[in-house]
């Protein structure tokens, strides 16, 4: 596939500096340019690469200021990340889906298929399963008895998504992710513990996309859902009876701990853990290993355990590197005090 920087900037409303008829045709970080591709410089830190770069055209930000002239096409944009994003959406939209059902895949009698599916071998597709139009089953795939899948779902090898689950449209549920497991739920008893039944389901709506090897647990009872256009990143945990609200989005290794309810809009850093029992309010941000015990009401940005403030958090992390010096102060103060006793004492006597 080839394009001229005209057509980027025609697709993307840019403005053109320089060669209009530069030849576009992979992509490249800044950093790694090469002739005929295209980069784009959104983050201030990587400026000094587009002086040297060999990529043939960037997109950057129209407020950017460059104090050297440069050899590369620019195209200016209000948002050179979200251009990019668009762009590559683009390029990937020009690359052909699989399509066809492979004779070493397993599909129930009793299942029904949409138009256009692919299903890749040794795909497992169980009893009154329900697939939408125009979606891919990867191989190794599990769909176990009565799961229903929307139309363009996008399922990734060895997914497996248990009974009677139910996705959306446009779901991508990426390689070795399990959706539908049983909750955590045991029972103490004199002997050790009694499993309590799952017996719920997990909900996913549309437009949702989840990482590899992330788990959404089904609930004891009704359903763990993940509301419309939420984003989860890989090694995420979701557990029983959770709710997530629209447009979410988890980074890596987060925690979610049963019949907790979260926002819309919310924002999760790496490693943060969300206790169970609990409702996060829209619009809440949390920075990386926050630990959350309890409610937040929302429209707020937190860091730490338990969190506050970035600027209170900052502090403390300020204070805490200097306990050593205060620690070895305060012993010092400790035994003048004591020695000061003495001479009082003394003096008394």
């Amino acid at each position: 596939m080839e394009f001229t920087a005209k057509q980027i900037a025609s697709f993307i409303e840019g403005r053109i500096e320089g060669d209009e008829n530069a030849k576009i045709t992979t992509f490249a970080k800044i950093e790694e340019g090469v002739p005929g591709a295209i980069s784009f410089l959104s983050n201030p830190k990587y400026t000094h690469y587009i002086y040297n770069t060999k990529s043939s055209v960037i997109l950057i930000n129209e407020d950017v200021e460059l104090t050297q002239p440069v050899n590369a096409t620019l195209i200016r944009v209000k948002n050179a990340y979200e251009c990019v994003a668009k762009l590559l959406q683009l390029y990937q939209s020009f690359i052909p889906k699989k399509t066809g059902i492979s004779p070493m895949a397993f599909i129930s009698e009793s299942a029904k298929i949409g138009k256009d599916c692919y299903i890749g071998a040794f795909a497992y597709i169980g009893d009154n399963v329900e697939i939408g139009d125009n979606s891919q089953i990867h191989p190794h795939a599990v769909i176990e008895d009565r799961a229903r899948l929307g139309k363009e779902c996008l399922i990734y090898p060895n997914v497996t998504i248990y009974k009677e689950c139910k996705l959306g449209n446009n779901v991508t549920i990426h390689a070795g992710s399990v959706i539908g497991a049983d909750g955590f739920g045991f029972a103490p008893n004199a002997e050790g513990y009694d499993k309590i039944p799952q017996i719920g389901i997990v909900t996913i709506e549309d437009n949702v996309e989840i990482g590899a090897n992330t788990c959404v647990d089904r609930s004891t009872m009704g359903t763990t859902t993940i509301h419309k256009g939420v984003k989860l990143d890989n090694l995420v945990q979701i557990a029983h009876n959770v709710e997530v609200g629209e447009n979410t989005v988890m980074s890596a290794q987060v925690g979610v701990a049963g019949s907790t309810k979260i926002g819309k809009w919310c924002m999760f850093g790496g490693q943060v853990g969300i206790s169970g029992h609990i409702n996060i309010g829209d619009k809440t941000f949390l920075g990386a290993q926050s630990g959350v015990p309890g409610n937040i009401k929302g429209d707020t940005t937190l860091i730490g355990t338990p969190p506050m403030e970035p600027k209170a958090y900052f502090k403390s992390i300020a204070l805490t590197r200097k306990l050593p010096e205060i620690y070895k102060q305060l012993n010092e103060l400790q035994k003048q005090v004591e020695e000061l006793k003495k001479t009082l004492n003394n003096g008394n006597v």
